[in-house]
């Protein structure tokens, strides 16, 4: 083999151990999957903060244990734990103001939101194709609303993309995902069929042996109209079966698709940093929202949405392999 090849090789096998847990970046992933035979737990606290009224913190905590399969199949399982302590000033904040009992007063719990099973295949590498190519299938169940954590039931299906192009012998790391997610979510009085759309990316930079700085772009929106009974028939701007008649209704049925109308958006953009150990390694970073809106029904300011995203969203990772 010469030099050149071994050189190769060893880069090749030294970027995938530097980041093969993935997360350089709070919410986008890169295209590996675990070595057969492999585990790796994962602890992961995205922090989300202000919705421009009162004060609003939600943590989204999830331990997770990934096993590969074979070297290209990973199957991953994790535990959703909400932490909200919010107070809101204002009432158009729903359902959050209803939900800490009105104007002054306090939301502050912690609690089992449910579960997520997730599996990633992975079809072509950026190591040794043009790019790499991973897809990935997962099933989630909630106990409780992400937003306010109140008790709902509510199971989401979830396809993603990975896609990985790196330069620079392996130290420019780019990614892109697209993740749709279809979920049917039912709280009292409430039937909720959306189809969710998120993407991300990021770029990565080795500046040292074990250091990687980054920037990432996040966009999320949702797209539904909920079908609340108790307002079925009541009133011109409701039918009769309890849909608003000023949108248009997500539904992912068999034989009967449609994506309704788009309720709300957001676009997040921050620095990330990573470091990386032979067996461990930490990520951390930070997002603001840059820009948001949505549909009459969803609140909006001055190009910010703020009942369902937030200012700012803090990433907080730890895994270790084994």
């Amino acid at each position: 083999m010469s030099t050149r090849l071994l050189t190769g090789a060893i880069l090749a096998l030294a970027a995938q151990s530097s980041f093969a847990g993935e997360n350089l970046w709070v919410y986008a992933k890169g295209t590996d999957t675990r070595p057969e035979g492999s585990f790796e737990f994962k602890l992961s606290d995205v922090i989300r903060e202000d919705k421009n009224s009162g004060r609003y913190t939600f943590h989204d905590i999830r331990p997770e244990i990934e096993y590969g399969i074979s070297d290209k199949l990973t199957i991953g399982a994790s535990v959703l734990i909400f932490d909200h302590n919010y107070s809101l000033d204002d009432e158009n904040l729903q359902p959050m103001f209803d939900s800490q009992g009105g104007e002054g007063a306090t939301f502050n719990d912690t609690q089992y939101g449910g579960y997520e099973i997730a599996l990633k295949y992975n079809v072509l590498s950026p190591y040794k194709d043009f790019m790499g190519l991973s897809f990935g299938l997962a099933y989630e169940s909630r106990d409780k609303y992400r937003l306010d954590g109140a008790d709902i039931d509510q199971d989401s299906f979830v396809g993603k993309i990975f896609m990985q192009k790196d330069f620079l012998d392996d130290t420019l790391i780019t990614v892109l995902n697209i993740k749709t997610e279809f979920e049917r979510r039912k709280s009292p009085g409430v039937l909720e069929e959306e189809i969710s759309l998120d993407v991300a990316a990021g770029i990565s930079y080795r500046i040292a042996p074990k250091w990687f700085v980054g920037l990432e772009f996040r966009h999320q929106s949702d797209y539904l109209n909920p079908q609340e009974f108790e307002e079925a028939g009541n009133s011109p701007e409701y039918d009769a079966q309890g849909f608003n008649t000023a949108l248009d209704r997500s539904n992912f049925d068999l034989g009967d698709f449609k994506i309704g109308s788009q309720h709300q958006n957001g676009n997040y953009f921050g620095p990330t940093v990573h470091y990386a150990e032979q067996r461990w390694w930490v990520t951390a970073g930070i997002l603001w929202q840059i820009d948001g809106g949505g549909s009459e029904f969803s609140y909006s300011t001055k190009g910010r949405n703020w009942d369902e995203h937030e200012k700012r969203h803090i990433g907080l990772f730890y895994g270790y392999e084994f």
